[in-house]
């Protein structure tokens, strides 16, 4: 079960002209994301997710390059050995870096992928979970800057679809984004969750003049008002109000989750699995959580695998939250790359693929007809 070759395919589609989401990192225009491929020598093949991180031609290199001539000829089965293998030669020498982050975690999916194959078991199983109905919301790039009435009218055929959770993008104007909150509540009552998220767009006294709004209106949480490295806003912001605070999608590995503890102003964590270090670190990232109490509600990236992914992992922990449901219009990551990542059921959850892995199949004509699309995805 050596691994005997590592294929990263950087890949794009464009986001046809007016459907572009508007949201605190900019409007959407092309969506990227980095495909792996691993192959065993006796023939398993395993598929991951990682994040493009604005950069995936660069992340694919890093994979094909440093990542691959680490770690060919390792057992694809010792995931631990192969993390570790990583972080000796180059997370722990050359910095915590995000570029490494990102590549190790998709290779890591991938390596689950087959490890579940070569068990002839879903991934849940492996992840020593069971199958069960996992709430969601309606996320990903999506419900964003519109007036109120027509986001409501976007945000009205997902409740109808099921899901009882919502997430509204806002970081646009604090008057702005307040009008939106209120008209998604007044439209759909208390029985709808809904969470926001700022994409690192507010200041300080963005959220304190939000917060009482968002205490009124009881909502689920404030993702990211600031970048992910300004511990001080956090602990600041804290005590504007009793809406929890949200963080982690741009928390790379257990080094940089761990500090979250320290300030105690974090209520909810929310790793991505292309994004953190993979699987194997998605695992002791919710570990820790779990020690003290914080309910983990992972982030869902650009593709099908990553969401099934997601999951397969919330089945396999004690803490899990929502499922992030990517419900943006056209993501071809979503329904050509992959067979149906998931489904939506009337009582709001989605179940794991029971077939063996995480339980999709990747169609890579489609994927080697859609190569990299330079420049940046928001503008």
């Amino acid at each position: 079960m050596k691994i005997a070759a590592i294929e990263a395919f950087p890949t794009s589609f464009p986001v046809p002209e007016g459907a572009g989401v508007s949201l605190g990192v900019g409007r959407a225009v092309k969506r990227d994301a980095v495909v792996v491929k691993v192959t065993t020598e006796d023939g398993i093949v395993g598929w991951g997710e990682s994040h493009h991180g604005r950069a995936h031609t660069a992340v694919a290199a890093l994979l094909q390059t440093t990542l691959t001539r680490l770690v060919k000829g390792m057992d694809a089965m010792d995931v631990v050995g192969v993390w570790n293998r990583i972080y000796r030669g180059q997370l722990a020498s050359h910095g915590m870096g995000a570029g490494c982050a990102l590549a190790m975690s998709g290779l890591d999916m991938a390596l689950w992928d087959i490890r579940a194959k070569a068990a002839g078991w879903p991934l849940y199983r492996l992840l020593g979970g069971a199958a069960r109905a996992v709430p969601a919301y309606a996320g990903g790039v999506a419900l964003g800057y519109q007036p109120p009435e027509e986001l409501v009218e976007e945000a009205r055929p997902h409740l109808e679809a099921g899901y009882r959770a919502l997430k509204l993008r806002i970081g646009d104007t604090v008057t702005n984004d307040i009008a939106r909150m209120e008209a998604v509540r007044r439209a759909f009552g208390d029985e709808v969750d809904i969470l926001a998220d700022a994409n690192t767009a507010y200041s300080l006294a963005d959220v304190r003049r939000v917060m009482p709004a968002m205490d009124a209106l009881q909502m689920g949480w404030l993702e990211e008002p600031f970048p992910p490295h300004d511990h001080r806003a956090y602990r600041e912001a804290r005590s504007y109000g009793r809406t929890p605070l949200a963080v982690g999608e741009n928390h790379f590995t257990r080094y940089e989750f761990a500090p979250l503890l320290e300030a105690d102003s974090i209520g909810i964590w929310q790793p991505d699995l292309s994004k953190c270090g993979g699987i194997t670190e998605a695992l002791r990232i919710a570990a820790m959580a779990s020690a003290h109490k914080i309910q983990v509600h992972p982030h869902s990236s650009m593709t099908g695998l990553n969401q099934a992914a997601s999951i397969h992992f919330l089945c396999a922990i004690d803490n899990a939250g929502y499922f992030e449901a990517d419900v943006s219009r056209g993501n071809l990551f979503r329904d050509a790359l992959v067979s149906e990542p998931w489904r939506i059921g009337a009582d709001g959850c989605v179940w794991p693929n029971e077939a063996p892995g995480i339980g999709v199949e990747v169609d890579e004509d489609w994927l080697r007809s859609h190569p990299a699309i330079e420049g940046p995805a928001y503008v």
